[in-house]
């Protein structure tokens, strides 16, 4: 595997060019932020995506756009037009030629004839960049190798092509080497395209409902999933980081990173590193049906059905400000997420979880393609790309530390700076689920879930 050191990118380039500064500073031979804020007419979209199966990314975030969603229990219409797309690969049973049929959506063989439909210059208003499902290898540090950075090179080569930019999304970590995603973002930086990325899950309904106080001390925070490792960890880390951002001081950075598991990791929490207490306050926000209390699931040993532990893994972060993070892998289902954190001066915890609606994750894509839509239009994200880039680089980093035994790993290249914006207005705050109940059937295609 490359380094970023052997990649020829510095870390003095790559700090050079995160943060907020770096972002008004850019320069380039590219249209302003203001040329992509929406007017009158309907936006035309590219979809560049793996793979088109049911209940893909694809799917569950092009039929938002394709059809009305509910929004925070409102009918919503993205009135924008998927006008082309590019399909990586295609396996039997996948649904892109039957939505090109219904939706007359070309699709083509190059992800430069998609930006451009056809023709020589780009002719779209967004990019869709979605790089999940597919088979593609996994590496050593059990990595899917999914092609977002070849999707983004290919998308900035029609750029460069073309003389001008449009806002861009590209789904969940922005890849899974750390160089490329440094590389990606720099890019953007310097070609001035506006860039969102990231996980869905920050958006779902916080039950109980929970806001942080602005510029809060935060002491400690944990964020527990019940997916797989590093697939699922970014959810896990996502959460976590929408959460901590807005921390007294913004963000400024991640020193060192440690994935544990096992004896190690409860080692860990007794010496003080990580806290059961907290992790247990998590569960407790919304206990899970047929499990003991939290306080029992929390202990070394504890286990769930076939004697599997119930805590699988650790990832341990210890933020430049001094605030200490964990995010926990857990024996419960991928549809659950908690979260909570202790407040300095505040004995009892602040705790939620994260409830995505019916259908297991599906209806979370309508609040993620919600907010898509949004930085189509204004040419600017809901909540900075820094984010994703943030826990891009720290999940890299507990990779490395996994294969490396465990073994923590100091992280300068994260010493990066932003400050947190007001997202709110993206996030489904539970009306919907009035409307699209657990006992409605899930629809088997695309089509408007919300009659």
């Amino acid at each position: 595997m490359m380094t970023s050191s052997s990649a020829g990118y510095s870390r003095r380039q790559f700090l050079g060019q995160t943060g907020l500064a770096a972002a008004a500073l850019a320069t380039g031979p590219w249209s302003s932020p203001t040329a992509w804020a929406a007017g009158p007419r309907r936006l035309r979209v590219a979809a560049v995506v793996t793979e088109f199966s049911y209940r893909s990314h694809a799917h569950v975030i092009l039929e938002n756009f394709l059809e009305p969603y509910l929004f925070n229990g409102r009918m919503t219409s993205s009135d924008m037009d998927v006008v082309s797309l590019y399909v990586d690969q295609a396996p039997a049973g996948e649904l892109s030629a039957a939505i090109s049929a219904k939706y007359h959506i070309p699709v083509h063989s190059t992800i430069a004839g998609a930006l451009n439909c056809g023709g020589d210059r780009l002719a779209v208003d967004a990019v869709l960049s979605i790089g999940e499902h597919g088979k593609y290898p996994v590496n050593v540090k059990a990595q899917i190798e999914y092609p977002r950075k070849r999707f983004f090179d290919e998308i900035v080569a029609a750029f460069q092509h073309s003389g001008r930019v449009v806002p861009v999304f590209s789904d969940k970590h922005l890849s899974y080497r750390w160089d490329w995603a440094q590389e990606m973002y720099a890019t953007a930086q310097r070609m001035k395209i506006p860039l969102m990325a990231g996980s869905s899950v920050p958006l779902a309904e916080r039950t109980p409902v929970l806001e942080l106080p602005p510029g809060a001390r935060i002491e400690e925070a944990v964020s527990i999933h019940g997916g797989g490792v590093e697939s699922y960890d970014i959810h896990g880390l996502e959460v976590l980081q929408s959460m901590v951002e807005a921390r007294r001081g913004g963000e400024t950075g991640v020193a060192e990173v440690q994935f544990l598991e096992g004896e190690a990791l409860w080692e860990a929490a007794r010496q003080g590193r990580w806290s059961p207490e907290l992790a247990a306050a998590a569960l407790a926000a919304k206990p899970i049906p047929g499990l003991p209390a939290a306080t029992e699931l929390l202990r070394p040993g504890a286990s769930v059905t076939g004697g599997a532990p119930f805590v699988t893994h650790g990832i341990l972060i210890r933020y430049q400000d001094g605030t200490r993070g964990t995010m926990l892998g857990a024996g419960i289902t991928g549809i659950r997420w908690y979260f909570a954190a202790r407040l300095a001066g505040d004995a009892r915890p602040r705790a939620t979880s994260f409830y995505v609606g019916p259908w297991q994750n599906r209806n979370l894509f309508k609040a993620l393609s919600h907010a898509i839509q949004a930085h189509f239009r204004q040419g600017r994200a809901p909540y900075p790309v820094e984010r994703t880039l943030m826990t891009t680089g720290i999940l890299d980093a507990a990779m490395e530390s996994r294969i490396a035994g465990g073994t923590a790993r100091k992280t300068p290249d994260l010493a990066i700076h932003y400050q947190p914006r007001d997202y709110r207005a993206m996030r489904e705050m539970g009306a919907s689920w009035k409307i699209i109940t657990e006992d409605r059937p899930e629809p088997k295609g695309i089509e408007f879930a919300g009659k």
